[in-house]
């Protein structure tokens, strides 16, 4: 008797944390899919004035990182928008 209480307590602190875990993907996956077209207008925006500034003048070595990390992100949050449009 002892054994099945300690099996159906088991089941249940596994049940517990499974559910924890579903809780905290489905926050993770809105906190990183949140507002993708939105994010992605902004990166874009961002993009095009590095990239008029670029054809006036120089830019510094900051706006060139700048202007490498968003054309990354854009493409990571362009991939991801439309995986999850496929789906």
């Amino acid at each position: 008797m002892e054994c099945d209480a300690g099996r159906w307590l088991g089941g249940f602190v596994l049940k517990e944390k499974l559910g924890m875990i579903k809780v905290a993907l489905k926050e993770w996956h809105l906190s990183h899919t949140a507002n993708l077209p939105g994010r992605i207008d902004s990166m874009k925006s961002k993009l095009s004035v590095l990239d008029g500034k670029g054809e006036v003048e120089d830019l510094t070595e900051n706006e060139v990182e700048e202007l490498h990390g968003i054309s990354s992100d854009l493409h990571s949050l362009s991939r991801l928008h439309a995986s999850i449009s496929w789906q």
